[in-house]
């Protein structure tokens, strides 16, 4: 199933507080041309993914979230003539016009001098909190999206580290993140804003926390593929899922079957694993090349696509549907109902 290009493009979103209707959130990264946002939504009487709106954003966008308890809210990280930029944005009200009006700017994210790598927002449910973080720090700020105002709370510095790429957020703790650096995982107390247990001497791509299992996450590296640990044993990962054939770029648990990852890379493929774990394993793996070692299975591989595969999505009204976006702005939703049953 397949939805237009909308030109060169490597973020996509699911919309989590849309009620009753699978919809996404994408956004192109042209340099010459104008760039947009397109908020997209399942049909499924129509059996089609359709465009309720098109808005004109003024910036290449590198990363881009839905806020989780409001579907018309939504944040970007882009590049400026200055360098880089975060906003959160509005979405305004649609009534049906063929013209989508421009979007509301809130507030800014201002107070970074290095290269914004990402914004994060707590996953489950309303928080007044929101996470942004650059090469060499991570800032907590307070937000009151109506009064249009963000207050910067902490500020942690990533110090002696290589540079930040990213990061997610702890959806069983909100005062817990894992941000990543290329060559080491470290989790942070968002409290303090202080690191506390890492995983060392790899290139990390990617980090998703298990929505259903405390303690677990999964990481994309370039070395090692795709990766699964407990924070609380980071000696051996509990598994290792073989990765792509080229760069592993992005891993997302499914948000109802967690046993479900989908991992996405610069192969041109989308493959979908079931990596059984849990926090009543036997233990983590043996050291690699332990005889014991053994590899999870590949439920599919998605390899209809033409460019690179910087962006997935779950669905979080309808887990058994993922949407994919290829540089070349093409979006792809795709059904794993055939795999559920594994579960």
């Amino acid at each position: 199933m397949q939805g237009g290009s909308s030109g060169i493009a490597r973020c996509i979103a699911d919309v989590r507080a849309a009620a009753g209707s699978t919809t996404f959130l994408a956004g192109t990264l042209s340099l010459k041309e104008e760039n947009e946002v397109h908020l997209i939504r399942f049909s499924p009487a129509e059996s089609e993914l359709v465009c309720d709106g098109l808005f004109y954003h003024p910036n290449e966008i590198w990363d881009l979230k839905s806020c989780p308890f409001d579907h018309r809210v939504f944040s970007t990280v882009y590049t400026s003539g200055e360098g880089y930029g975060a906003s959160v944005w509005k979405i305004p009200e649609l009534h049906g016009q063929s013209n989508s009006p421009p979007l509301e700017q809130l507030f800014t994210l201002d107070e970074h001098t290095g290269k914004i790598r990402c914004v994060l927002w707590w996953p489950l449910g309303k928080h007044d909190k929101l996470i942004s973080i650059d090469d060499r720090n991570i800032f907590l700020w307070n937000i009151d999206a109506s009064n249009k105002s963000a207050k910067v709370m902490q500020k942690g510095s990533a110090d002696m580290l290589p540079n930040l790429r990213g990061g997610s957020w702890d959806p069983h703790d909100h005062n817990s993140i894992a941000a990543i650096t290329d060559s080491s995982l470290h989790c942070w107390d968002l409290r303090s804003m202080k690191k506390s247990n890492a995983i060392e001497h790899a290139h990390f791509r990617d980090v998703d926390y298990n929505p259903k299992k405390q303690h677990l996450i999964t990481t994309a590296e370039d070395e090692f593929g795709i990766r699964l640990w407990d924070l609380r044993m980071l000696k051996y990962p509990l598994k290792n899922l073989p990765g792509h054939s080229h760069w592993t770029w992005a891993v997302r648990h499914n948000p109802e079957h967690d046993q479900l990852i989908l991992s996405a890379g610069t192969d041109s493929t989308v493959n979908l694993w079931f990596a059984k774990v849990g926090t009543d394993d036997s233990g983590p793996e043996s050291p690699p090349g332990s005889p014991t070692r053994e590899e999870e299975p590949l439920l599919n591989s998605y390899t209809d696509y033409e460019d690179s595969i910087y962006g997935i999505a779950w669905s979080s009204h309808d887990p058994s549907l993922f949407a994919s976006l290829s540089y070349d702005g093409r979006v792809v939703l795709e059904s794993v109902k055939p795999y559920l049953q594994r579960k």
